[in-house]
């Protein structure tokens, strides 16, 4: 029945090894590049993605894709996503997993060294400023790259504890770490 489907039991071992070594490597590779990678593509990201997609799919299906390895890949990758989700949810490896969120502004003021570490530019700012309808600077309470990569603008003021509970809101090379829940 094995050899019908086109892989023996060998090559389905070698398929959910060969998934969890790209995969695994992969998000090596996303939290070494940090949450930037993550944000809107541009037209080269987009190159970068099809590629990427490309090598996983082939190095996680072996030489010979079947259409039971490919069955096995997914199987492996879906429950690699559950996985990691859940150990998201733990505090130690949510660190390991993820970075914390950054604030790149805070009360109109640019922060050049968190800009520096999330590898972005003020033109990557401005633009996210105005699409949140910032029209001042005098606006802005709070600018934070999230750890999905996403930007998020506060307008004005100080915000609530709790809703920058995991958020780091010590000036830049200070030794405070991030917030406790409230």
């Amino acid at each position: 029945m094995a050899e019908s489907l086109g892989i023996d039991g060998v090559g389905a071992l070698a398929v959910v090894l060969a998934t969890i070594g790209i995969c695994l490597t992969l998000l090596l590779l996303v939290r070494m590049s940090g949450a930037r990678s993550l944000t809107t593509m541009s037209g080269a990201d987009v190159a970068c993605v099809i590629a990427l997609g490309a090598v996983v799919g082939r190095t996680t299906l072996l030489a010979t894709p079947t259409l039971a390895s490919g069955v096995i890949a997914l199987v492996v990758l879906f429950g690699l996503q559950r996985l990691l989700a859940g150990a998201e949810r733990r505090p130690r490896w949510a660190r390991l997993l993820s970075r914390p969120p950054l604030v790149l502004m805070s009360g109109g003021e640019i922060d050049e060294s968190a800009l520096r570490r999330a590898r972005l530019s003020h033109d990557d700012l401005r633009q996210r400023l105005r699409l949140a309808g910032v029209t001042h600077r005098n606006q802005v309470g709070l600018v934070v790259l999230e750890r999905t990569g996403q930007i998020s603008v506060l307008r004005g003021g100080a915000p609530e504890d709790w809703l920058v509970a995991d958020v780091d809101l010590a000036p830049a090379g200070s030794d405070h770490g991030p917030r406790e829940p409230g």
